[in-house]
């Protein structure tokens, strides 16, 4: 954002000073012209403070690159495309997305370049995004390049939702599972221990444990608190490390169900990270670098890195990656097809595609496995608990009989 002083005059006539923010002079006039100010002068004073932090959902992400591609394929100059969307942008509902444009459309104004100006903000835009735009700039494709990173971007945000949406249900149901857990636990068991302490007679084994089981949580319930919060924190703080975050991700592929599934997933957006900045002219080096930062997974990062210093060396593409054994048999036959064919981008594509259709498939599985499996979870856990709760019950008229 670029900030103004100006001088103007009001509806009564006076004369009002003060400064206002706007991509450009021209914007900043109109908006104070729909305040009802006749501006007399206009001086720019340096740039405004910058979006910070600010954060851009998805959605709106791409959006605007999908916007911005269609304004510059029909000819918009790109500091007036970038207006254009910086003024369209809702002031409260994308006032993150909002204040990055502005940013970038004053520093695309003060000389820089666009992908110069969208590597200020890179929690927003990726090493990949910024790439592509590069390659984009320096070839004339712009608008070109930035359809194919919208369409990019849809396809893993749909990726991503398709992931999200079948690990819903499973984590939904278990929290419920252990709500009502700790809600017979607490408060229901202790009601029931009152009722069987009159009955002057021994317990069933279960009934006992259960019994004691309330009375340790009610107890030192804080106790247990603070060692689930400090587990919590602890894990999550060593997950942050290089180590920690190595061992996990060499951990979740060997996990039995979801090891494949995560697999696939990090290889799909390998293959389609690959092809998208090959087609858009990046160095094939520095795809491999990009393409290994944004995998996902630490075991598939490292793989890159040795194919990547394979062809350093004068290998193949190919003969870099079969050297791999993360890559599977299927992705080096159509490597090597479309080295020889010249079509390399449109091979990894396509197996994008269909890792894309076999994930899809894994996920609608394991959503119909694990039904029956959570229904099995909630009868052994609440239906134990109920079970021991009632067994005294049951026998109610052997006790009463003595």
């Amino acid at each position: 954002m670029i900030t103004f002083a100006y001088q103007a005059r009001d509806p009564q006539g006076k004369i009002v000073k003060g400064v206002a923010e706007a991509t450009t002079e021209e914007s900043a006039i109109n908006t104070l012209m729909g305040r009802g100010l006749m501006v007399l002068s206009i001086e720019q004073k340096g740039t405004g403070k910058g979006p910070g932090r600010a954060s851009v959902s998805d959605t709106d992400l791409v959006l605007f690159t999908r916007q911005l591609a269609t304004m510059v394929d029909a000819g918009l100059p790109l500091i007036s495309a970038l207006t254009g969307l910086y003024e369209q942008a809702d002031p409260k509902r994308q006032k993150g997305l909002r204040s990055i444009i502005g940013d970038i459309t004053s520093r695309v104004q003060q000389g820089d370049t666009f992908h110069e100006a969208l590597s200020r903000h890179p929690r927003t835009f990726t090493r990949l995004y910024i790439s592509m735009v590069k390659a984009g700039e320096a070839g004339g494709m712009l608008s070109e390049i930035l359809d194919r990173l919208a369409g990019f971007l849809e396809a893993n945000a749909r990726l991503v939702k398709k992931v999200k949406s079948a690990m819903t249900y499973p984590v939904v149901v278990i929290s419920i599972a252990m709500l009502i857990t700790v809600f017979l636990v607490v408060k229901v068991v202790p009601e029931f221990a009152k009722i069987f302490s009159d009955f002057g007679s021994a317990l069933p084994g279960p009934t006992r444990f259960l019994i004691s089981v309330s009375d340790t949580v009610r107890s030192y319930w804080w106790l247990f608190t603070l060692i689930l919060v400090g587990t919590h924190f602890s894990i999550k703080t060593f997950l942050r490390t290089k180590t920690g975050s190595q061992m996990w991700d060499r951990y979740k592929l060997t996990l039995p169900v979801f090891g494949p599934l995560i697999r696939k997933i990090a290889l799909s957006r390998f293959a389609r990270t690959f092809a998208q900045l090959v087609r858009a002219g990046v160095p094939i080096l520095e795809v491999m670098s990009i393409v290994g930062e944004t995998s996902g997974n630490y075991v598939i990062e490292k793989a890159i890195q040795n194919v990547s210093a394979e062809v350093e060396k004068g290998s193949s593409f190919t003969a870099g990656l079969s050297k791999e054994p993360i890559f599977p048999p299927m992705i080096l036959r159509m490597v090597s097809a479309g080295e020889a064919t010249g079509k390399t981008d449109a091979m990894l594509e396509k197996m994008a595609d269909f890792w894309d259709e076999e994930i899809e498939a894994m996920l609608n599985a394991l959503t119909s496995l694990m039904e029956p499996f959570l229904i099995v979870f909630l009868g052994l856990v609440v239906g134990g608990i109920v079970i021991a709760m009632f067994l005294p019950i049951f026998k109610l008229s052997d006790v009463v009989g003595k």
